[in-house]
């Protein structure tokens, strides 16, 4: 009996697209550091309000994933990278999994009355409703925004960057800086970033199947430079941001701790800049081979979001350290 249960359980982690996982929930330790400040008493208030912000995102994150790993099925099983995807896929079937979905949602409004309980906050309530919602919508037919290039573009900036970083922020603080709004420009921007190279490694599928995401409308050339302009203002304006609150804080020599963050960011840029390279010899050529290393280089995209998520995270926590030293 229990090989069969720790089978399923693995089974779900594989739908649930675990390889997004530090870029969503970079969005915990980031939140905190802007939105608390001193004095501070660690309580178990604050322990438990933590906890039940960290499963309803986690929660959310998780059946999102699974619904788009549900309706993209036909696409993936095309594409030779998400071979253990699709497995799982088959293995735990479309019945189970969406009885998970319905399962997670529910858990997920549970955990969010329990927030209400103990802080009674409606701007919590009114952030998971709109977070809820573009899920579903993301994936599922008939709105299925996936697929509306544009509509796609501002779903994703919201879903994985705005709104649970507000929602985080709403959760241990008030009203938010004009520093912090600032900084949460970049971080969408930073986010959507290294979203891009998923739908470049997807955009050959993509086409075919007619589904127009971002990419598949700009082209990979645009897309790609996309991506290298997106990345270059989110790692500027984050680092910005970050600099004027450590620099001004009790130790302005933390600041130095951004070469992580800059180092990680020129990194993976330079490999988006192969990936332009070659989406330019793609687009002149049209040649199988090209657009095979274009998928195998934006295949190292899972190696890149935890690259420039958690640099952001490591010196977010040093700013979040800085303000209590």
């Amino acid at each position: 009996m229990g090989e069969p249960r720790f089978r399923g359980l693995r089974l779900l982690v594989g739908v649930s697209r675990p390889e997004f996982l530090p870029a969503n929930l970079s969005a915990l330790t980031v939140g905190i550091s802007w939105a608390i400040n001193p004095p501070f008493l660690l309580t178990w208030n604050f322990l438990v309000l933590l906890a039940l912000c960290f499963l309803t995102i986690t929660l959310v994150s998780a059946f999102g994933a699974q619904l788009n790993t549900m309706f993209d099925y036909d696409i993936d099983r095309k594409d030779k990278y998400k071979k253990d995807l699709v497995r799982a896929m088959e293995g735990l079937g479309r019945r189970k999994l969406k009885a998970f979905v319905v399962l997670e949602f529910l858990l997920s409004a549970v955990t969010l009355y329990l927030m209400w309980l103990i802080e009674g906050k409606l701007t919590l309530l009114l952030l998971w409703v709109v977070g809820t919602f573009l899920v579903f919508a993301y994936s599922t037919p008939p709105i299925r925004l996936k697929t509306r290039s544009w509509m796609q573009m501002v779903a994703i900036f919201l879903v994985l960057s705005i709104v649970p970083m507000l929602f985080i922020f709403y959760t241990f603080a008030s009203l938010p800086s004009l520093l912090f709004l600032i900084f949460l420009a970049g971080e969408a921007s930073t986010i959507y970033a290294v979203i891009i190279p998923t739908e470049i490694r997807d955009y050959f599928g993509d086409s075919a199947m007619r589904v127009k995401t971002m990419t598949v409308r700009l082209g990979l050339r645009k897309a790609s430079f996309f991506s290298i302009i997106l990345l270059t203002f989110g790692g500027l304006v984050c680092g910005a941001t970050l600099f004027v609150g450590l620099y001004f804080g009790t130790y302005p020599w933390l600041s130095v701790f951004l070469i992580v963050m800059a180092v990680a960011d020129v990194y993976v840029l330079s490999r988006y800049r192969k990936l332009y390279g070659l989406s330019k010899k793609y687009r002149t050529s049209k040649k199988s081979s090209v657009a095979r290393e274009i998928t195998d280089l934006a295949a190292h995209i899972p190696r890149w979001i935890m690259l420039v998520t958690q640099a952001l995270v490591f010196v977010s926590l040093v700013f979040l350290i800085g303000k209590f030293l």
